[in-house]
């Protein structure tokens, strides 16, 4: 017994003393997890480096563009046809897609040799011997007469413009076919099989085939890993990170191609002198570099020179080199795999060195299967380093503390080393403690990949078909803005006319405001602006001359529901009692102020100082003021308080408002413009063409009121089905509806219901209408600015979502973004031509060949909207091409432009008297 313990620790010993002998001699190969996060660090610059326009000509690492937008997410299905070209054998494949209630992928497929001859000829008779061995395959599927859309698996490096086309970049793989590189293979597939007019949807190669079949498996997968023969990464990029392909929007699948890493002498700190030497026996010295230190068909010769060195410095095998250990490639990945079946103790090895006429002791056979491990271990930890970056960078992109996504992995060296996979796990785990990684091991990756990717580009294909006929309506025409603005200019004309009064859309509504500021208006002056929750009472000091500027003090003052609700009395009077407190607030409670009035509810005016309340909007009810005329409500609060006296010179809307406050800067402002939570228009219209005004004299503000333009059908032909759903569903249906087209209030409620359309067409939120979805306003025009913003990220998107209650995908959020965009560039494109109409009729009042004229405007949409105000602009451009427009943003209309236009009233007055 004691004989048996001490061999055994003897043999224990002499292992200990072989590997660290070993782990002497080999320590080069042995990196730390310092070096490994170093290694990791210089791929991440190397990708960022292959991802922009300027640097990737540069870039060893080439980040390739592969046109795959999407990953399977379970709707996709259909019988498809798969080619894969890449390695020994050519593969054919009928793919079917199944989504009965439990999504699945069946497959059958004929494998077809490679001749030398094929593989080695011309690029027409590659081509056609692949034509022939799919029509084979297909005439014995009895496939011949379907039409089934094709994918093209061809796994060599390729420079792709669109999923169905690429440019070979170079051969690989003992493939020397000739003049196709530098063209585009599928055009020649295409070309072989034209009697047969294949529709080929996709070309992928074997990497993103990998992550599209493990994709359909978890759809949490967005990274494929091949670590076989060849290694290669693919992932999904932000697409607002590639520059070299157009556009900002989703994701795309990027082939890192990361073969290369290190071809512009990155690594030559960590390549050793046996790298070197493989790399200069390879048929592409200088190329590959890091494929060459991670691939399984450079492992076993790896292994093969450090045993040979080792061999002939008397290391091993008593220094006898045998012919076998000097042959280049007798040594292969399946004796290394082999070689480290630990629980076989040496057996494997003794046996597989034996082959190789060494006749190894039972030191050598230690040392040999530790070289192995060696080797392999750093094969892992190289692919580990890399895959932590891709990791990292996904991680970075999605602003999240901490990933949980999915890679699918391919390839002979992870799937049959009986070691590499746990290693490989285990050290990404070590390197990126902040992403929760699962493996997802490939079942056909490269052929049912391709399959997957053409039924995700036929899913796509057939939404976006569906997506553009939602949208298709609210992308107007130029002929049909053109007649909008044509009616619109006929209803300004209609609302003028003495007898429309009753029947008018447009309501043309006279103001009193008979002239724009001169710039010699002067003095203190009270505002009120009342069209909201709050009230606010304002003092306006206005100088005049060379150093001319305006002064304002204001106070805000909430006001109640119950008193927007209750007497018209009681609201009169909390207005009087603010005004108490700000006069007293101010010290100016004795003094006789000239006041203006500004009261954003429609209002018929029969004099600046007279305006008849027509109806309550925006959450008022106070009872007794419809009809009635609401400066002589006013008047009369003050005085029921008996306090104080005000001269109450000008009763105003915000429209107007906003057009003096532009005037007062430019005395070419004669237009005013809200695009906010509502629509509206004003401009200085010519005495003579308003008939239900007295005088030919001068001009006067008209008020349109343009937001009823449509009331009466004639824009029916450009409603929707949401507008009528919007419309149906307001406080007041048939009423505004152009202001329902175009103003803040509303756009949202549109965006929402097409949302629900989309969902109900399965085209978004995985075909569930959430509860979130269904609640009338839920969808804020505010998210619209957000969500249209072209800073925000596709990531914020989705949680801007979120915060809605809507969980949808990146591709939904794309969605979501293009329903925005349409909704809110129809409202600008309508509100422009609304506006072209008014600036055609100012520049024929004036006639006058271009009309230069200044438009002042005011409103969030306008304001705060990434992209209305530029459509508004063009679209002006665009229908009133005679008139040089200059647009500008007013600062306070509703307080600083009553002031203003109570100034001017003054003035005029002041000047009639004399």
């Amino acid at each position: 017994m004691f004989a048996v313990h001490l061999l055994a620790f003897y043999f224990t010993k002499l292992k200990e003393d072989q590997i660290k002998k070993v782990d002497r001699y080999l320590y080069q190969l042995r990196l730390s997890d310092d070096t490994l996060r170093d290694v990791a660090a210089r791929f991440q610059a190397e990708m960022v480096k292959g991802l922009g326009r300027d640097t990737n000509p540069t870039a060893a690492v080439k980040m390739l563009p592969s046109f795959v937008r999407s990953l399977p997410d379970g709707s996709e299905k259909g019988d498809f046809l798969a080619v894969d070209l890449g390695g020994s054998q050519f593969r054919a494949l009928q793919v079917k897609v199944s989504q009965d209630g439990k999504q699945s992928c069946q497959l059958e497929s004929k494998y077809y040799p490679t001749p030398k001859e094929v593989i080695q000829g011309s690029g027409a008779e590659l081509f056609d011997y692949v034509a022939g061995c799919l029509l084979d395959f297909m005439e014995s599927r009895n496939l011949m007469y379907k039409k089934l859309p094709l994918g093209f698996t061809f796994s060599f490096p390729c420079r792709q413009t669109k999923l169905e086309e690429g440019v070979l970049l170079s051969w690989t793989k003992h493939f020397k076919v000739r003049g196709v590189q530098d063209t585009d293979v599928v055009s020649s597939l295409r070309k072989a099989l034209e009697k047969h007019k294949a529709n080929v949807l996709a070309l992928v190669n074997d990497t993103v085939g990998t992550m599209m079949t493990c994709g359909y498996e978890d759809q949490r997968c967005e990274v494929g890993l091949i670590i076989g023969t060849g290694t290669n990464a693919c992932y999904m990029e932000e697409m607002r990170h590639i520059d070299l392909v157009e556009g900002d929007e989703g994701r795309m699948c990027i082939n890192t191609e990361w073969g290369a890493f290190g071809d512009d002498g990155s690594l030559e700190d960590i390549r050793t002198e046996f790298d070197r030497e493989i790399d200069q026996g390879s048929l592409n010295p200088g190329k590959q570099l890091f494929e060459k230190m991670i691939s399984s068909l450079h492992l076993g010769e790896l292994v093969r020179l450090i045993l040979l060195k080792m061999t002939k410095e008397g290391l091993l095998f008593n220094g006898k080199v045998s012919t076998a250990l000097g042959t280049k490639g007798k040594i292969e990945m399946k004796h290394v795999a082999a070689m480290e079946k630990y629980k076989e103790g040496l057996s494997n090895t003794k046996e597989i060195l034996t082959e190789l006429n060494l006749f190894p002791s039972e030191e050598d056979c230690v040392a040999v299967q530790h070289v192995c491990t060696i080797v392999s271990f750093r094969s892992a930890n190289l692919c580990a380093a890399a895959l932590a970056a891709i990791l990292t960078r996904l991680r970075e992109n999605k602003k999240v503390l901490r990933l949980r996504t999915t890679v699918g992995i391919d390839g002979t060296l992870y799937k049959a080393h009986p070691q590499y996979a746990k290693r490989l796990h285990k050290v990404v785990r070590r390197l990126v403690p902040t992403c929760d990684v699962r493996f997802l091991l490939s079942t056909s990756g490269s052929t049912r990949g391709a399959a997957m990717v053409t039924a995700v580009a036929r899913r796509l294909a057939e939404q976006r078909k569906r997506i553009d006929a939602v949208l298709a309506p609210f992308l107007l025409a130029p002929a049909a803005l053109r007649e909008v603005r044509d009616k619109m200019r006929k209803e300004l004309e209609y609302g003028l006319r003495r007898d429309a009064q009753g029947t008018a859309t447009v309501k043309m509504l006279p103001t009193y405001v008979r002239g724009t500021p001169d710039g010699t208006e002067k003095g203190k002056f009270l505002a009120l602006d009342l069209g909201g929750t709050n009230f606010r009472v304002l003092l306006v000091k206005i100088r005049s001359g060379r150093r001319k500027s305006v002064r304002m003090y204001n106070k805000i003052f909430a006001i109640p529901l119950e008193i927007m609700q209750g007497t018209g009395e009681e609201l009169f009077d909390h207005i009087v009692q603010c005004i108490a407190e700000f006069l007293e607030y101010m010290g100016i409670k004795g003094a006789r102020l000239p006041l203006g009035f500004t009261f954003s509810f429609p209002c018929r005016q029969a004099s600046i100082d007279k305006g008849t309340l027509v109806g309550w909007t925006k959450g008022f009810k106070a009872t007794d003021c419809e009809g009635e005329d609401v400066v002589d409500m006013l008047r009369e609060a003050i005085k029921r308080r008996n306090e104080f006296d005000l001269d109450i010179v000008a009763v105003v809307n915000d429209t107007v408002g906003t057009m003096m406050t532009c005037g007062y800067e430019d005395p070419k402002c004669e237009i005013g413009l809200i695009a906010g939570t509502g629509s509206n228009v004003c401009y200085m219209e010519d005495m003579k063409n308003i008939e239900i005004v007295e005088g030919n004299e001068g001009k006067m503000c008209i008020n349109t009121e343009w937001g009823g333009f449509g009331d009466n059908g004639c824009i029916d032909n450009i409603r929707t089905e949401y507008d009528k759903e919007v419309d149906e569903g307001s406080l007041n249906p048939g009423k505004q509806r152009y202001e329902k087209m175009t103003s803040g209030m509303y756009l949202g409620e549109i965006v929402r219901q097409i949302l629900i359309d989309l969902t109900r067409q399965g085209l978004l939120f995985r075909g569930q209408i959430s509860e979130s979805l269904r609640k009338r306003g839920i969808f804020e025009t505010k998210f619209l600015s957000q969500i249209e913003s072209d800073r925000l990220a596709l990531l914020q998107v989705r949680r801007i979502l979120q915060q809605l209650g809507l969980d949808g995908t990146c591709e939904d959020s794309i969605v979501v973004k293009e329903v925005c965009g349409a909704v809110s560039a129809r409202a600008a494109r309508l509100c422009g031509a609304g506006l072209a109409a008014v600036l055609e009729k100012k520049r024929e009042n004036r006639g006058v060949e271009r009309l230069e004229v200044t438009v002042g405007v005011d409103g969030t949409l306008y304001k705060l909207h990434p992209h209305f105000s530029r459509v508004l602009r063009e679209t002006v451009k665009d229908l009133a091409p005679q008139c040089d427009v200059t647009f500008m943003l007013s600062e306070d209309g509703s307080g600083k432009g009553a002031a203003l236009i109570t100034a001017v009233a003054k003035r005029m007055r002041n000047v009639g008297e004399n």
